[in-house]
């Protein structure tokens, strides 16, 4: 679907597969799908500068709307210009509505069909947050896509329990499109998402509510929240073929690299995770031969790159044993590194993967990814 602000083009679909290549339109520039968006949730991606995250081929990037509303407030990035140039990046932002960090941040959170009640991780105090109050929050943040407010159900939820949570989220899509629309914020896209837990029935009665909303896009959360990758797979193929086909479709929450190959070849565009910066924290980076944990022991005397078929920075001018040091010495450069690299490393898989699709190639890609990799889901 198209407007003077938001476009997206449906370039190619595999016919195999399902898997699609296109590019969406938006203020601050193209992006191509599919596409890895990393996350930086207090207005930064943790670690890597906006510079060099251009170099990685970071398209857009999304930030939080429950961590900004509360630190240092939403009202404050309006009076910066917006999110843009608060933390000075040109290109797409995303932000979520704040609703999964609501329920599973807050303390003695009270949900009910007007909001969720609920207390501040950074100093207990109170809060309600209400659709509209969400549409508010997105807007004067500025990013160019915002997603409604939604009640996530965790993996484990009783079926009751899932159909009241989608309920509830259907019903406060429309109250989200009503404020975003009287809003006039045309330079704003805003996906619904779909919910349902595990329940087919019940993500297949979320997409028909979340359709007549469908303008720019639309999102699947409640997904990778503790269930086996198996179930998530099953959900995924279950929604592939009635979900909207002109409009890029996301997956929240998910960045491992067998996650992306999986979500892209069933028919998904976009996908998030502060995986790749967290595990590197931690001092493990992905690469392209599987999973290393810098700080083990056997790298001491490995002077070899990280990975010797990666040209990051980190790769082309660092070894394992370097890396190892300044991991277990507490230096941040390791993490800093190790980030750039994780980042860098899922960017070239979805540049890769959307080559394939564009290629016709698509399910040799993935054999031979897992081949070196180590097999679907050693991450």
């Amino acid at each position: 679907m198209n407007d003077e602000f938001f476009s997206y083009e449906l370039i190619k679909t595999d016919s195999k597969t399902g898997a699609r290549a296109g590019v969406l339109h938006t203020p601050h520039g193209d992006i191509e799908t599919p596409v890895y968006m990393p996350v930086g949730t207090q207005a930064t991606v943790k670690g890597v500068f906006p510079r060099d995250l251009k170099e990685a081929g970071s398209q857009i990037i999304l930030s939080n709307t429950y961590h900004l509303y509360m630190r240092p407030g939403d009202e404050l990035v309006k009076k910066a210009g917006g999110l843009h140039k608060f933390m000075n990046w040109d290109r797409p932002i995303l932000t979520d509505s704040g609703g999964f960090q609501v329920f599973s941040l807050g303390k003695l959170n009270k949900i009910t069909d007007a909001g969720v009640e609920f207390s501040s991780n950074v100093d207990g105090s109170k809060h309600f947050f209400t659709p509209e109050k969400a549409m508010q929050v997105e807007e004067n943040l500025g990013a160019d896509i915002i997603m409604a407010f939604d009640q996530c159900s965790e993996y484990g939820f009783t079926y009751d329990q899932s159909k009241a949570a989608m309920l509830r989220t259907g019903a406060w899509l429309e109250r989200c499109y009503k404020a975003h629309e009287a809003s006039g914020r045309k330079q704003q896209a805003l996906f619904p998402i779909i919910q349902g837990n595990v329940f087919k029935d019940l993500r297949g009665e979320s997409l028909k509510r979340c359709e007549p909303f469908v303008t720019h896009g639309i999102a699947i959360g409640g997904l990778s929240v503790g269930e086996p990758k198996e179930i998530m797979y099953d959900v995924l193929d279950f929604l592939q073929d009635k979900m909207p086909g002109d409009v890029p479709r996301y997956l929240m929450g998910v960045g491992s690299p067998d996650c992306l190959i999986e979500g892209t070849i069933r028919g998904v565009d976009m996908f998030d995770c502060v995986l790749a910066t967290r595990i590197a924290r931690n001092g493990t980076a992905i690469t392209s031969h599987g999973r290393v944990v810098v700080r083990n022991g056997r790298y001491k005397e490995d002077f070899t790159p990280l990975d010797s078929e990666c040209d990051c920075y980190c790769c082309k001018h660092y070894t394992k044993a370097y890396l190892r040091h300044l991991v277990n010495t507490g230096e941040m450069f390791g993490a800093m590194l190790l980030s750039l690299h994780n980042i860098t490393f899922l960017h070239k898989l979805m540049h890769g993967l959307r080559e394939a699709i564009l290629g016709d190639y698509v399910l040799d890609f993935r054999k031979e990814f897992y081949e070196k990799y180590g097999g679907e889901g050693k991450w």
